[in-house]
């Protein structure tokens, strides 16, 4: 009874504090612990900023400290391994450097989900190369002015493949197998995916060694180091990669067409990094689908353009130093399988060797089976699926040159004609940027299958096409587009006659698309989703050559 009343005239007092404006000490305690949330809620920022602080201090302390103690080229070299940019090296990132000085090279990592049959088929490849014709590069036509003798050392002193010969287990090569949703003719997918887009930028120019392959990687890294020690499986632009497509199958075989991007590193310290990216590898592999057989492999840079491989080097100690870029002619460089893959040994019915191979005896003899498909396409189709693949632009077609003019007199279309150094479909392209942005956007693609038949040409087949008198009116034509030209790229809209209507180059191209719209008074659209400059800008260019054609015509 008497805690009754104490409780009710404690609340009494409580209700007649608050009305007057005074704590109690229960509401001055949610009182404080609310000012101490709301003073840690604002001191974590500061703090976060402050450790953040603090580790920039840091490392600028440890970039100037590089900079005294190794000098601009000693810390570029520096940069070089140290892969994660904090100026310090991991074993993992000074591991290139303890192989180059004892000449052991440790074994690469293996897809751990494969474990090879020591007594499993082999497979010999053979790798062959005909040395970059130095004379295709521009810089020759000065005799190389200006171009130190150190950076086209590893260039000049590549003359033949690394490894002429080397084995594979059959079963190594279950990286080109199709996934489990990929079983048709046709069907495309990415055994290396591509990591890098117009946005992600690219990976860095001054590093000399390729990081550890993993899982797929590895049998693509072992296969390039057949002709350089030194393959990056994933090279610096995009689209990286590997792409695969099941050309032809039956019940036990498929014919897999692939297509990898890659590059390779030719120099080494002291010198600086000379970057060599052929245009594109492509090849095909037919093998069990249990990849426990291979019947056939090959693997090569396609050589039936004048020019397929882009070089680029640094000329000084820093990834913002100047850098040269040229683009040459590779004759050749393949692999190919000297036959079908074998086994080490034959076994009877309960098991017993009847037969072995080893180095000292006569290899043994096979006889296989014609392979007669039950489904498949032609291989141009399947290069054709990897390509749009690569670069969604190509879902229009892009024609030949001359096929492009008649084929846009046929159809009574103009033609859409992009001029450039480099191929515009592989990896010595001179228009990254294009290809990759404007070219691929859906409201392009639309107005391009419409109204015009596309083509891409490089300056030096249009130059040849121009000297070639046994043809004067493609001859004509091709005189027509190099006058419009301007390095590096040249976009050109031009009646089925050759006559040029409509030009913009890449470079003032992009120079407008960079503008601020409060500049330009551009405007982005929304009537069709999300609509960039870039896009609105070619947009309008098509649309203004289909205009000017209309006028032409008239006259």
């Amino acid at each position: 009874m008497a805690a009754d009343v104490d409780k009710k005239t404690s609340e009494a007092e409580r209700k007649t504090a608050e009305k007057n404006g005074l704590r109690t000490p229960a509401s001055e305690s949610r009182f404080y612990r609310g000012v101490w949330t709301l003073m840690l809620v604002c001191a974590a920022p500061l703090v976060a900023y402050g450790i953040k602080y603090y580790q920039d201090t840091q490392l600028l302390k440890r970039h100037e400290e590089s900079i005294r103690v190794l000098g601009a080229e000693g810390l570029f070299l520096f940069s070089s391994l140290d892969t994660d940019h904090d100026l310090y090296l991991s074993p993992e990132e000074f591991k290139p450097v303890a192989e180059k000085l004892t000449g052991i090279t440790p074994s690469v990592d293996v897809d751990e989900e494969v474990i090879q049959d020591p007594n499993g088929e082999t497979l010999t490849l053979e790798a062959k190369m005909q040395p970059l014709l130095l004379d295709s590069m521009t810089k020759s036509k000065d005799g190389f002015l200006g171009v130190s003798h150190s950076s086209l050392s590893g260039l000049r002193s590549w003359k033949s493949p690394a490894v002429p010969s080397s084995s594979f287990f059959a079963s190594q090569f279950r990286v080109f197998l199709p996934p489990k949703n990929k079983a048709d003719v046709g069907d495309t997918w990415w055994v290396i995916p591509s990591e890098l887009n117009i946005f992600t930028g690219y990976l860095p120019n001054n590093r000399y060694h390729p990081p550890t392959p993993k899982g797929k990687e590895v049998l693509i890294h072992s296969l390039l180091s057949l002709f350089h020690p030194r393959p990056f499986v994933k090279p610096r632009f995009a689209p990286q990669g590997a792409v695969a497509c099941i050309r032809a199958k039956n019940d036990f075989y498929y014919d897999i067409v692939f297509r990898i991007h890659a590059e390779f590193q030719l120099n080494d310290v002291p010198n600086f990094p000379f970057w060599f990216t052929p245009g594109q590898f492509t090849g095909n592999i037919v093998l069990s689908k249990d990849a426990s057989h291979v019947r056939y492999f090959h693997l090569y840079v396609p050589n039936d353009r004048s020019l397929n491989v882009d070089m680029e080097w640094l000329y000084g100690a820093s990834e913002s130093s100047n850098m040269e870029v040229d683009i040459g002619y590779l004759p050749q460089m393949e692999l190919q399988s000297t036959g079908p893959s074998t086994p080490s040994i034959i076994l009877d019915e309960e098991g017993n060797i009847i037969d072995r191979r080893d180095s000292s005896s006569e290899p043994i003899q096979f006889v296989f089976e014609e392979i007669h498909w039950s489904s498949e396409i032609s291989r141009e189709e399947a290069a054709r699926h990897l390509e749009v693949t690569f670069y969604p632009f190509k879902k229009v077609p892009y024609f030949p040159f001359p096929e492009a003019f008649k084929k846009a007199e046929a159809e009574k279309k103009l033609v859409h004609s992009i001029l450039l150094w480099g191929a515009l479909d592989d990896q010595s392209c001179s228009g990254r940027t294009l290809r990759e942005t404007v070219l691929e956007s859906s409201p392009i693609l639309a107005l391009l299958n419409q109204s015009f038949i596309s083509s891409w040409s490089l300056v030096k087949e249009l130059e040849n096409m121009q000297a070639d008198v046994q043809h004067p009116e493609l001859g004509e034509k091709a005189r027509l587009h190099l006058e419009k030209y301007s390095f590096p790229v040249e976009m050109i809209v031009a009646l089925p006659n050759g006559t040029i209507v409509h030009h913009i180059n890449a470079n003032y191209f992009l120079d407008q698309t960079a503008m601020k719209p409060e500049e330009e008074g551009a405007t982005v659209s929304f009537s069709a989703g999300f609509e960039d400059p870039s896009t609105s800008t070619y947009i309008n260019f098509l649309k203004e050559g289909l205009q000017k054609a209309k006028e032409y015509t008239a006259q």
